[in-house]
């Protein structure tokens, strides 16, 4: 594993497959990352983009579990939804569908890794079903609600709310 210190959210499209790929490390340790991703009031304080407010309907963080909530901005609402098919410390694996798109679903993993000292490697990987399709969410302006969630999550990480 690479121990070089990731300060800032990196977002990469791999060339070969459909598949976005993010890193970023915490000054937090796993089991902190964790729950700031199964809590749902955690999980609603943090996710991005900041003009957003999320608001939970469903939130089942087990496997076998769901979720959906709404991701509010200037009165419009956007819903997302998905099915927690592995929940674990050390990793989650998800699917994630936007409902105005319900026929792309995105089969996400997330990985806790810690470095020591406190620190962990939060790293995702999205599969989607093409290579239009993962462009297309990357030109959604995803990559802005994901770096500014991070950030929030790292101000909270650091106030030690979580």
């Amino acid at each position: 594993m690479n121990t070089t210190r990731i300060a800032e959210t990196l977002i990469e499209a791999d060339p070969r497959l459909p598949v976005i790929r993010t890193t970023r490390d915490f000054a937090a340790t796993a089991e902190q990352l964790y729950r700031a991703h199964t809590d749902p009031d955690l999980f609603a304080r943090w996710a991005g983009p900041d003009a957003a407010v999320i608001r939970i309907d469903r939130w089942d963080a087990h496997t076998g579990g769901g979720w959906r909530y709404a991701s509010v901005h200037d009165g419009r609402e956007h819903w997302f939804r998905g099915c927690f098919h592995d929940v674990r410390p050390d990793r989650i694996v998800q699917t994630f569908t936007y409902e105005g798109e319900p026929d792309g679903v995105v089969l996400e993993t997330l990985w806790f890794d810690d470095l020591g000292d406190g620190r962990t490697r939060l790293r995702s990987q999205a599969l989607v079903d093409s290579f239009e399709a993962r462009d297309a969410i990357l030109r959604s302006g995803m990559d802005v609600g994901v770096r500014e969630g991070h950030a929030e999550l790292e101000r909270i990480l650091t106030d030690d709310v979580v």
